[in-house]
């Protein structure tokens, strides 16, 4: 109920935003098109205004570079600089083309859900994902106490905490995907999210990752000084996310998160990865990329390979078990296009009716009216579009970066909140979707809660870093 509510809020927020600037703002009596048909990135023209009635700070800008911009609006002059082009620039596709998207990704998902998903049956004919449950028991049954010792859910859960540590996203889905569907079997109400669910996808949105690898080649390919500089503060800021969303949810759920067992792992995980932080910062740019590449993907490899030997040591049919495990990721990415379009429209009107561009004013007037430094606002497009769009967040960085210079502080700062959060509206629109949960509780509000943390940290850790 509470996502519902959220969705059509989305909505009917945009189009009266939209609806407002139609009537009363110049140069938006295309924005009903542009929602629904209009391409991201395309130029909107709006007027043509002869030179001499630009503003003198305007005149500066437009005689000195060509262009110039002010409250979204862009300007370009002539040739001659005699006039100047009025025009401005659509965010992102509009709702037909956000719907084409959706599929897009859901297609795109089916080869890399195939291929996982495929060697998953085979780790489970061959008893891996039980030895994985095992082995993690001891810690996930005192989070997760409503699922039996050495359930399945428990390898699962593992393999995508621990493909989303190293940022391979591609596995990440397919296991987190398994995951939910084994906590769905000892789920009571199959239309009603369970507690261990909601603790699950909170853990797995806050995005725990050891090293930024697309953020740190992001800044690198855009000329920063120092590309891994924000690796530090992007790996503090997720990690107090995920601290965040185990204590939100283990408060709701009443869970003792001072037990002996809890705090063991939890202090061991915490020094394996300050161990690897004085390891991993000592390295250049060119050794922490190179050490990533060989730990993320030999450690796929090496998955792989122990699966094989595992099912040829059991004595299993390995092809067969791969194939009828191939055929469920299949099915899984046709059910979810439907949840991944309703989500992906709803953003899409958010973004195109020019929603962000209110809040981000708004909270740039409300920092300087309160008198408080207003840099880290020039960061924040990347974090409110995040639990929204992975995509979209990433095109803000880059703008940002764009914009300011990839080393001034609104560069870097978005370089953190980039990989201090996750895509939560996108996660909770797949993942429930993928065992068609439709009461989602208080997911929404925990996970949501736990990006304000990872958020707020990340400032934090901007203006001390950086600052």
């Amino acid at each position: 109920m509470v996502l519902s509510r959220i969705w059509s809020a989305f909505i009917i927020i945009a189009i009266v935003v939209a609806s407002i600037k139609y009537l009363f703002v110049p140069g938006y009596h295309d924005i009903y098109n542009d929602m629904v048909v209009g391409k991201g990135g395309d130029t909107i023209a709006i007027t043509q205004k002869p030179m001499a009635e630009m503003t003198a700070e305007a005149k500066q800008a437009l005689l000195g570079t060509g262009h110039y911009e002010n409250n979204h609006i862009g300007y370009k002059a002539d040739l001659g600089q005699q006039h100047v082009e009025v025009y401005r620039v659509q965010a992102t596709d509009g709702v037909i083309g956000t719907s084409e998207t959706a599929v897009k990704i859901c297609l795109g998902l089916i080869g890399i859900m195939t291929l996982f998903m495929g060697f998953m049956g085979i780790a489970e004919k061959a008893g891996g994902i039980n030895l994985l449950s095992r082995m993690i028991q001891p810690f996930f049954s005192k989070l997760f106490p409503e699922v039996p010792k050495n359930h399945p859910s428990f390898g699962h859960m593992m393999l995508n905490f621990s493909a989303n540590l190293l940022g391979l996203d591609n596995a990440a889905t397919p296991f987190g995907l398994k995951a939910m569907e084994s906590l769905q079997t000892l789920n009571p109400s199959t239309e009603r999210a369970s507690n261990a669910q909601i603790m699950f996808l909170a853990l797995h949105a806050s995005g725990l990752t050891l090293i930024p690898v697309s953020i740190i080649a992001i800044r690198a390919s855009m000329g920063a000084e120092n590309p891994t500089d924000v690796f530090l503060p992007c790996l503090i800021a997720t990690f107090a996310a995920t601290m965040a969303a185990m204590i939100i949810v283990s408060l709701k759920q009443k869970i003792n998160l001072f037990q002996p067992v809890v705090l063991a792992y939890v202090g061991g995980i915490s020094a394996i990865i300050a161990a690897l932080v004085v390891f991993l910062v000592r390295l250049s740019q060119e050794e922490l990329a190179s050490f990533s590449k060989v730990l993320s993907n030999g450690i796929i490899l090496l998955i792989f390979f122990a699966i094989v030997l595992g099912g040829i040591y059991k004595k299993i049919n390995v092809f067969d078990a791969f194939i009828e495990g191939a055929k469920e990721g299949f099915w899984t990415c046709v059910k979810i296009i439907p949840y991944l379009v309703g989500m992906l429209i709803a953003i899409s009107l958010l973004r195109t009716s020019g929603v962000f561009e209110v809040i981000i004013d708004g909270m740039k007037w409300l920092a300087a009216y309160a008198g408080a430094d207003t840099r880290f606002v020039d960061g924040l497009p990347t974090a409110l579009i995040k639990p929204l769009s992975g995509s979209g967040a990433r095109g803000m960085m880059v703008d940002t970066m764009t914009t300011f210079g990839p080393d001034s502080f609104a560069s870097r700062l978005a370089g953190v909140l980039q990989g201090s959060s996750d895509t939560t509206f996108y996660v909770i629109a797949v993942y429930y979707g993928a065992v068609s949960i439709k009461n989602t509780r208080y997911t929404v509000g925990a996970m949501l809660l736990a990006d304000l943390v990872g958020i707020i940290t990340a400032i934090g850790l901007a203006y001390l870093f950086f600052g």
